[in-house]
């Protein structure tokens, strides 16, 4: 038999059950249809994330005090030999191949102007933060450079800004930060969120000032930007001698962007991953659907399977047959259920524009190709039960 008879009769046989094959492929439509929807959700949350990280500039460095091997959040307990202070940050400038260098303290602190008053972020940073963050004053200017006394200046995140002072200019004015009293000398350009932290919801003031105010003696972070030409093997080994020879002993941990990317892609990854196989379950509801069909099949076909072999089929166009017919209908099954779920990501896409969404072509591929592996894996024991029978015993089931 031609392999297009044999395509041909499989799938006039698979529409000619109607109800039955619709049914048994339906299984493989919404499992495949829920990995493209949920993979799209993983993959899209993967990017977005990942777009986080670096929307505030690459080739960054941290430097944390205390020797860890983990990557813990900015404001843990501290517990160091030596702290690490704004003499430090100053130091790194000099070192090779580090362009810009901030010295950062976070907290949250009571903010009132006039009459308003309210909570909100507060990062002790110093005037490389735009270099380094890539993010710039669009009305007045960033902090100065700092010396032995810092002055009490302030720039303010766009949001906090519209809610201290609305439409009109915080130039120039006196606001008070804790039981301190700062003048505003600039406002920032919108930024947006960086992994649930509102870079517009927060006040800028001189690292120097924000240790004063959050009594600390230790910095949270310092963070540099380097050459992007250097190795960063050098660039690290650069900053640890510097620091060592500071300190007497390797009491920091760095932390590269690439690490902290890596580390984020491996955990994403494992969530699509994880999702995915949420999808697959319905993959194998469908696998059984398939099987339990073909075997209903085979018994009810006995005869026609006898005349077949009466008028001279062999037993591989018996085999060839029912196994083409399972991948029919995992083969339109798949396809139906890749076509549903990427219009179930277009549809919510449109729903949620907030809900980062991509298809993840990867998954939806391999999705499919399962598909068909399944109707192969499903088929071949009632397609080797259909090609055993014999003829003259087929005929007499008739």
């Amino acid at each position: 038999m031609h392999y297009a008879d044999l395509i041909s009769l499989s799938y006039r046989t698979v529409i000619s059950h109607k109800l039955r094959s619709a049914l048994t492929a339906l299984g493989l439509i919404i499992g495949i249809a829920a990995v493209v929807l949920l993979t799209s959700i993983g993959r899209g949350i993967h990017t977005f994330v990942l777009a986080e990280f670096t929307q505030f500039g690459t080739h960054l460095i941290s430097i944390r005090p205390g020797k860890t091997t983990t990557f813990g959040l900015s404001g843990a307990t501290i517990s160091t030999v030596r702290p690490l202070v704004i003499a430090d940050a100053v130091s790194l400038s000099k070192v090779r191949n580090i362009i810009a260098v901030t010295p950062t303290v976070q907290g949250n602190a009571q903010i009132k102007a006039g009459n308003k008053q309210r909570r909100t972020n507060v990062l002790g940073v110093g005037s490389a933060v735009p270099e380094i963050w890539k993010i710039k004053a669009v009305s007045g200017r960033f902090l100065p450079e700092e010396d032995s006394s810092p002055r009490a200046f302030a720039v303010l995140g766009d949001k906090l800004a519209s809610e201290l002072f609305g439409t009109g200019s915080p130039l120039g004015q006196r606001i008070r930060v804790g039981r301190d009293r700062y003048r505003v000398i600039g406002v920032m350009e919108k930024k947006g969120q960086m992994v649930g932290f509102d870079m517009d919801d927060t006040i800028y003031i001189p690292a120097a000032k924000a240790l004063e105010l959050f009594n600390r003696e230790s910095l949270m972070e310092i963070h540099l930007l380097y050459n992007s030409n250097a190795a960063i093997e050098n660039v690290e080994n650069a900053i640890k001698r510097h620091l060592i020879a500071r300190h007497g002993g390797e009491d920091f941990t760095l932390i590269t962007q690439n690490q902290m990317l890596k580390s984020m892609d491996s955990i994403l990854n494992i969530l699509t991953l994880a999702v995915a196989a949420l999808g697959g379950i319905s993959l194998l509801v469908g696998s059984v659907g398939i099987l339990t069909i073909m075997t209903i099949a085979v018994s009810e076909r006995i005869s026609e399977i006898g005349l077949l072999r009466a008028v001279g089929a062999e037993r591989s166009s018996i085999f060839q047959l029912f196994l083409c017919e399972a991948l029919a209908l995992s083969g339109t099954g798949g396809l139906c259920g890749v076509l549903l779920g990427i219009a179930l990501v277009k549809i919510l896409e449109a729903a949620l524009p907030a809900l980062p969404v991509e298809l993840a072509w990867g998954y939806i591929i391999s999705a499919f190709m399962v598909s068909l592996l399944i109707g192969i894996v499903a088929g071949v024991a009632p397609a080797m039960k259909a090609a055993r029978l014999e003829p003259l015993e087929a005929l007499r089931a008739e």
